[in-house]
This record gives structure tokens, C-alpha cells and sequence, in this order.
């Protein structure tokens, strides 16, 4: 099993429509990803070896996937999700972050396949916010679950209650 850790910003905007809770995506970089959108979306993550720390972590890979630190804010455990034969440890934070400024980490890649060409690409090619309602349809099937913990655990402390989904 491998494991990846990660962390879901989000933010509340109120406007005189109403409340909308806002989570930050990123599109996953290189030739696979370039032509889709429904379910090429994650995360800020990456993989950790035995006896690293989960939390330092999703803050490195934020840093390394979006090119500025985790801004700061309060934030909470959402658990484990399943994803490709992967276990992802997330986090939310309560944060805002410009979208805009995404400047990822690159990986090679033999690009077209076995061609004998390696070429680099960056591994989150952009980041955006999408409500959650759009953000379930863009998220990979498996991260799905993290926006569903979200929203049930800001609805816990909306009614006080201050419980970990």
C-alpha cells in the first residue's frame, strides 16, 4: 500500500445570495491529464515513506504542487480516503490562496511512449476554486469522499456540535 497526504483549503463566501463553501483544486500535470477535466482534478498531495509525518507533509507538498507555503488558517483531520491502490490522509484548512500564482514542481517523463524522448512537465499544470457542488465532478473518484467530510464537518459546527466528520 502506498500513502499520500494532503490537504483540502477551502473557504466560505458569503454573498446576499447566500453562503457557498469553496474548495481549492488542482489539475494534474503532464500529457495524461491534458485533454480532461471531470475526475483530473485532486488535491494538493503527494506520497510519504514509513515514519514520516503525514501533516509536514501536506504542507510540503502544497509548497512543492502550488509554489507558495500552506497559508495559515485552522484546520482539521478528514481522514483516509482510497484512491488508485493508494490510502491519501487529508487535511482541511480554512484558508484563501490566489489561484492564479500556481508554479509547480516538473517530472520527466518518456514522452511520446517509447519514443526514447524524455520530456518535463509540471505536475499540477493549474489550480482553481470550485464550489462543491462543481468540485465533486472535477475531484478523481476517490477524493470525492474528502468534500463530503467537509461539508459534514462545517455543518457539525454551524449547529455547534464541533464534530469530526
Amino acid at each position: 500500500m502506498r500513502y499520500s497526504a494532503g490537504t483540502l483549503l477551502y473557504r466560505v463566501d458569503t454573498a446576499s445570495t447566500g453562503v457557498t463553501v469553496r474548495v481549492l483544486l488542482v489539475h494534474m500535470g503532464g500529457p495524461l491529464w491534458a485533454r480532461k477535466d471531470e475526475r483530473a482534478w485532486s488535491i494538493p498531495k503527494g506520497e510519504y515513506a514509513a515514519g514520516e509525518d503525514p501533516h509536514d507533509v501536506a504542507a510540503r507538498e502544497f509548497a512543492e504542487e502550488l509554489g507558495s507555503p500552506l497559508p495559515a488558517g485552522p484546520e482539521f483531520e478528514l481522514g483516509t480516503a482510497a484512491q488508485s491502490g493508494k490510502a491519501v490522509v487529508a487535511y482541511a484548512r480554512a484558508a484563501d490562496f490566489d489561484a492564479t500564482t500556481c508554479v509547480s514542481n516538473t517530472f520527466e517523463l518518456e514522452w511520446p511512449p517509447r519514443s526514447g524522448r524524455r520530456q518535463t512537465f509540471p505536475e499540477v499544470d493549474r489550480a482553481e476554486w470550485f464550489d462543491t457542488g462543481t468540485a465533486r465532478i472535477k475531484i478523481v473518484k476517490g477524493q470525492v469522499v474528502l468534500i463530503d467530510r467537509l461539508l459534514a464537518q462545517l455543518s457539525s459546527q454551524a449547529a455547534g456540535t464541533d464534530r469530526v466528520g
